[in-house]
């Protein structure tokens, strides 16, 4: 696992440690990193993308040629993340944002989406954080939709084998009024229609 953040690297270094179970861990930019495997001839059989990591990317046929670079023949991408139909809500389920944007977004700095999250994204004990917290620096985020993903991957030579998407999001409580419908799954209320909020697909390099 890599990211770009020391505090993310240093508090999955202190999981590991704590749980015991061994795994590698690197600090580095994805695009940087992706140059440096591909020249180190570093191939594995699975690669995976998880939950909101895309929309700090600024281009998404790097990050997907960056896959395919590091994958071994026959080797799977395994890719889930949050719908971006969902995304152009505000909190209050009010349409904000626009599906078909290539520019970044400017909106206030990230919050505590977890603590927000009650014990959706926490199933065992946790520790307060900062009541009220409001960050005060800016994010940019860039907002892709299903089929800029979908068409880097193809683009970059691999060959889609699934996509899903779900009625429901893991954990998040993402927007006001969300219902639990067991398992941790949120769903929006229900005077709302059921619309998607998360998409998942996996892509296999021949």
């Amino acid at each position: 696992m890599f990211d770009i953040s020391d505090e993310a690297i240093a508090f999955a270094l202190r999981l590991s440690d704590e749980s015991g179970i061994q795994a590698q861990f690197e600090r580095d930019d994805l695009f940087t990193w992706f140059d440096q495997a591909a020249c180190n001839r570093r191939l594995f059989d699975r690669v995976f993308t998880s939950y909101g990591a895309i929309s700090w990317l600024s281009d998404l046929d790097i990050w997907a040629r960056g896959i395919a670079s590091v994958l071994q023949p026959g080797g799977r991408f395994t890719f889930l993340e949050f719908h971006p139909f969902a995304m152009v809500f505000d909190e209050q389920w009010q349409p904000r944002y626009d599906y078909f944007n290539k520019a970044p977004v400017e909106d206030g700095g990230v919050g505590d989406y977890v603590a927000d999250s009650g014990h959706g994204l926490t199933p065992g004990d946790s520790t307060a954080g900062v009541v009220g917290f409001r960050n005060p620096h800016p994010s940019y985020e860039f907002s892709w939709g299903v089929g800029d993903v979908i068409s880097a991957l193809i683009r970059a030579g691999l060959t889609l084998e699934r996509m899903v998407e779900f009625p429901y999001a893991n954990g998040w409580r993402g927007f006001n009024d969300m219902r639990d419908i067991g398992g941790r799954r949120m769903i929006p209320p229900a005077k709302m229609p059921s619309i998607p909020l998360m998409y998942d697909l996996v892509a296999v390099k021949h």
